[in-house]
């Protein structure tokens, strides 16, 4: 296992691989306008990876302590962390309108969630898994809104 400057290096690499692919889903939010851009969906992918790397470096850390006994890390914790965090997050992106029963956001929120996985994906080093997502989400987001478009249904 790596320690030191090569470990954060890692973690460093497997979160910018998080940020930029979080970046694709922040475009095309931005583009449309929508409440959380670019920047929002990278912060919120670079630090799901970087919360789920340091689970590594806490369990590795406390290996070598004198009361490892006492302490049990989970890293589906972590994950679980992530997840309530920004659910917090997206939740405040939900808007419903006074004047009708429409909802604005929930495909802002749902890619902010879908941010933060890709970010643990990338966190755990599944870089492929983070990608494929990332390609996924653009078809869903950019592709098929021009399909709700034509069929007067979007729901952005």
């Amino acid at each position: 296992m790596l320690q030191g400057w090569e470990q954060d290096l890692g973690i460093l690499v497997r979160v910018g691989a998080a940020m930029l692919l979080g970046g694709v889903l922040g475009i095309e939010r931005e583009l449309g306008r929508h409440a959380a851009g670019l920047r929002t969906h990278m912060l919120i992918a670079g630090a799901a990876a970087l919360i789920v790397a340091l689970g590594d470096v806490i369990a590795q850390h406390f290996t070598y302590e004198s009361y490892r006994e006492l302490l049990q890390v989970d890293p589906v914790r972590l994950i679980e962390a992530v997840v309530a965090s920004v659910g917090f997050v997206a939740a405040g992106t939900i808007l419903r309108s006074s004047r009708s029963d429409r909802v604005h956001g929930l495909t802002t929120a749902s890619s902010l969630v879908m941010a933060a996985a890709i970010g643990i994906a990338a966190g755990l080093g599944k870089y492929l898994l983070a990608l494929g997502c990332s390609l996924l989400c653009v078809v869903v987001l950019a592709v098929f809104r021009r399909v709700e478009a034509r069929v007067g249904t979007d729901q952005a």
